[in-house]
């Protein structure tokens, strides 16, 4: 029976995502160009190395001023995302695992500081009674380690937790870890190719916890 949730951060909790991509995509369009959807998605949930001012170069052939790029990139990201509230539904999930007994916890590919940051001014951090992340690994989704090492953190076996996801990278490496899988994809993520999990919600606030907990318990008894 499932004993606790891990939950992704970028995309999942707060759609930093989306944010990030439509600022992109504005930034882009000053040159004329655009930055499409499926290389953007290559990039969600992992971490490549990519860089979408090179590639914005060469879609333009023509140099471009990446140190000022980025300085603005991140000051615009900065401030959408500390207006941003968490995506609908997870506080409500929060609330409920506390209620029902279940341990929480985060897995994410960014680095701590970048999590906790955000977790706090959304005033969610206290949820989570464990983080792994990007800093607690040497390689990030879709490799299992983060999300062996957030149930192992619990003191659970990862057949004891079920991981929300929005990106396909992440559900992979839940699948990966011998974890239950629900995915609740972003504007950006919902066209994503995953692969098999136990549930889908456009959004937590569809479905309460404890419904959805009963659900995929049954899943693991039919099996």
């Amino acid at each position: 029976m499932i004993k606790g949730i891990i939950f992704d951060f970028d995309g999942l909790i707060l759609d930093t995502e989306t944010h990030h991509y439509r600022i992109l995509q504005e930034m882009f369009a000053e040159y004329g160009s655009e930055l499409p959807i499926e290389r953007w998605q290559q990039e969600i949930g992992t971490q490549t190395g990519f860089s979408p001012f090179h590639y914005l170069e060469e879609l333009i052939e023509q140099e471009i001023e990446h140190k000022e790029l980025q300085e603005r990139l991140v000051e615009k990201f900065h401030v959408k995302l500390m207006e941003e509230k968490a995506r609908d539904g997870v506080e409500d999930y929060l609330k409920a695992a506390k209620e029902l007994g279940l341990k929480i916890g985060l897995a994410s590919s960014s680095d701590y500081e970048w999590v906790s940051k955000y977790l706090k001014n959304l005033g969610l951090f206290d949820y989570f009674e464990c983080i792994r992340t990007s800093d607690d690994v040497e390689k990030v989704k879709p490799d299992p380690a983060l999300y062996v090492q957030a149930a192992e953190c619990l003191g659970l076996r990862p057949e004891e937790c079920v991981a929300f996801e929005d990106s396909a990278n992440g559900a992979m490496a839940a699948k990966r870890a011998d974890m239950g899988c629900v995915i609740v994809p972003n504007e950006v993520t919902c066209t994503m190719d995953f692969c098999e999990v136990e549930h889908r919600l456009s959004s937590m606030a569809d479905m309460p916890l404890e419904e959805l907990i009963d659900h995929l318990n049954g899943l693991k008894v039919s099996k």
